[in-house]
């Protein structure tokens, strides 16, 4: 089982996805850098927990 995603991660991953279908990859670190771009985001914690349910989303979509 895996870590339950808080409400704030899961809009803020949703809307980054919408918003940018196409720049997002299988690859936790390229997703990891953009998120930094994409979204200001201070805390790195929060980023790559972000990251981490992107790239999870945009495996399991294909």
């Amino acid at each position: 089982m895996g870590r339950i995603k808080t409400k704030l991660i899961k809009r803020i991953t949703h809307k980054l996805v919408k918003e940018n279908k196409d720049a997002f990859k299988g690859d936790f670190k390229e997703n990891k850098v953009l998120v930094n771009e994409l979204a200001i985001i201070h805390s790195k914690k929060i980023k790559n927990i972000i990251a981490g349910y992107v790239t999870r989303l945009t495996k399991s979509k294909k």
